[in-house]
């Protein structure tokens, strides 16, 4: 790849790695008997237990009703709980049930996996590298997504 091609190729090459991941992970998790929507559903639960049903599909950037489809499967197959809230009986917060522990443990040993398959031939060295490169990526479109949210509210201010 030329230098000059960065423009051309960027944006369509980290789309397709994307999709080959999801494509590969879903696969992968379908070993497990779960989805790869359900799997981050369970894995955000597990760091954040009693997390707002509200507050999950907000992070994962989810229609209610999706992540309520999600949560549902997830407790019909006995790995997640809803409970209500002590303060508002109508929030439902996550727990992770019992059976859920050694299915989180199986994954993570799967993400493992799937990272070390998609980071084959890569020096590890180079692998962190480019962590860090993406995490600036990521910060540099979330600060440009605000500057024109903001831009967008200051010209509704005007013309509204």
């Amino acid at each position: 790849m030329s230098p000059g091609s960065v423009d051309q190729h960027f944006m369509f090459t980290l789309a397709e790695v994307q999709r080959l991941l999801r494509a590969y992970a879903d696969r992968q998790a379908a070993r497990h008997g779960i989805t790869r929507a359900q799997w981050a559903v369970l894995a955000k639960v597990e760091r954040a237990e009693g997390l707002k049903q509200s507050e999950l599909a907000e992070q994962m950037e989810l229609q209610p009703i999706t992540l309520t489809r999600l949560i549902d499967k997830l407790c019909d197959s006995g790995w997640l709980e809803r409970r209500s809230d002590d303060s508002d009986r109508r929030v439902k917060r996550l727990y992770l049930r019992k059976a859920a522990r050694p299915l989180l443990g199986k994954l993570s040993g799967l993400r493992s996996e799937l990272t070390a398959t998609a980071l084959a031939g890569i020096a590890p060295s180079d692998a962190q590298r480019l962590l860090t490169q993406m995490e600036t990526i990521k910060e540099n479109l979330r600060n440009a997504i605000q500057v024109c949210n903001a831009d967008s509210h200051r010209k509704e201010q005007r013309h509204g």
